[in-house]
């Protein structure tokens, strides 16, 4: 982790352009670490992210008693080796400290209560910002197939405790549960944490969605990565998935974590504002991640792109930047790019169904309005929605970061503007991309 101070003075910038290598993405890594771990057989992860989140993930496997060693990287790529359990964790009661780290906890909740009985006791914390994210309507949909779940705080929100004797029916009928239903609206997270567990259940599990589903996208990551460990997710539906009695989780010997989508979209934003061209490595069209499609934001705005199977390369057009007004339901991460992209638009912008920026490491939508109206924007917000007015005229500004990686990485975009800006506490992007600022002011000095 590089040592940044508490304020880090990003200068002002007139042009961009170079490469970047991706870390690799957080979504795939932490499943991947996690589908490892729960395998029948060894399993080698190359390019696995290194952040705060990974740490997490790694820490309370090690914890469980998972076997995982870190080996010597090959051309600059961690790698990581991680004996699975085949399931059945060696420690059955343990203290878990899981950071702010979403993709960890929620997918562990529902891992751990499916192997949970009588005998095991675990309790799943996290920073005082985890403990105001909802993680209700998943701990429900585990109550009603009888799997022990206890509030340690505040109803609805984390910290947990799994384990011990059955809540509200019998051990059979946990046993004999087919179905569950969950609903989408808040995180697909819940979803994503359903169908990891559902191979441990011992029978065929159907898992329904209840109203709308937000980020649907990940779910397909999750698909995807469980397919690779050999479990087929059947789809009844859009709205309907399930997982066959005999879903056994088996190493598939080695496996390559691609970049991180969400990640790029700095670089590639940055490219269409200041010149470029900017190339990004590790992740292209060949890509499961559906900030991919942040790409056909940037083509709608006026930007050149040209994808190859593993790199994207983006240029700035010929005239000005177009405004945009759509919908970022599926890529909300990507979506607080696009808000830094509405700075330069030739007009105001209009970020719609992004609700769900409310419960991530801060309230995204108040946070945004806040500090994009520092630099001179015009901002009006609403319950799920952003529009932004480019600045009459660029103000210098120091922006708080909320303890919130996202918000850090976005403002130092506003550089870009040829304007001086100040990023508080600039050490939040360890969670996702440590080595942030480091690879942005490579871009620069090119």
């Amino acid at each position: 982790m590089p040592d940044y101070p508490p304020s880090l003075l990003l200068s002002a910038v007139r042009s961009v352009r170079g490469e970047v290598r991706l870390p690799g993405s957080k979504s795939i890594s932490n499943r991947t670490l996690l589908l490892a771990a729960l395998s029948q057989g060894t399993t080698e992860l190359t390019g696995l992210l290194a952040s705060d989140d990974t740490e997490r993930m790694l820490d309370a496997l090690a914890l469980l008693g998972v076997q995982v060693v870190r080996l010597e990287s090959i051309d600059g790529q961690p790698r990581v080796q991680v004996v699975g359990c085949g399931g059945h964790w060696p420690v059955r009661r343990a203290e878990l400290y899981l950071g702010n780290a979403g993709t960890a906890y929620r997918p562990l909740t529902a891992v751990l209560a499916f192997g949970s009985d009588r005998d095991t006791c675990y309790r799943l914390s996290g920073v005082p910002r985890m403990h105001e994210r909802p993680v209700g309507d998943l701990v429900d949909a585990l109550r009603s197939l009888g799997y022990p779940i206890r509030y340690l705080g505040q109803k609805g929100y984390p910290p947990l405790e799994i384990g011990g004797e059955p809540i509200g029916q019998a051990r059979s009928a946990v046993v004999n549960a087919a179905s569950v239903r969950v609903r989408g609206s808040v995180s697909s997270q819940f979803l994503t944490a359903l169908l990891m567990a559902a191979p441990l259940g011992g029978r065929a599990l159907q898992i329904e969605l209840e109203g709308e589903l937000i980020s649907r996208p990940y779910i397909d990551i999750t698909v995807n990565m469980m397919a690779r460990f050999g479990v087929t997710v059947e789809r009844a539906g859009a709205d309907r998935f399930v997982v066959p009695a005999t879903a056994c989780y088996q190493s598939p010997g080695r496996l390559a974590v691609e970049g991180d989508a969400s990640a790029a979209s700095y670089f590639l934003a940055a490219g269409a504002i200041a010149g470029g061209p900017v190339r990004v490595l590790g992740v292209g069209q060949a890509s499961i991640q559906g900030d991919v499609g942040f790409v056909d934001l940037l083509r709608a705005m006026g930007a050149q792109v040209s994808l190859g199977s593993d790199w994207i390369e983006v240029t700035r057009g010929s005239q000005p930047l177009r405004a945009f007004d759509r919908d970022f339901n599926d890529i909300p991460d990507a979506a607080m790019t696009a808000a830094m992209l509405a700075l330069f638009a030739d007009r105001p912008s209009t970020l719609r169904n992004i609700g769900s920026w409310r419960v991530k490491e801060t309230d995204r939508i108040a946070a945004m309005a806040t500090e994009l109206a520092k630099l001179g924007a015009t901002v009006e917000s609403g319950p799920d929605w952003l529009r932004v007015g480019p600045p009459r005229e660029w103000r210098a500004a120091a922006i708080d970061t909320y303890d919130d990686h996202r918000m850090a990485m976005c403002f130092s975009l506003a550089a870009l503007a040829g304007i001086a800006v100040t990023i508080n506490e600039p050490d939040c992007v360890a969670k996702t991309y440590p080595d942030y600022f480091e690879h942005f002011a490579r871009l620069v000095s090119e």
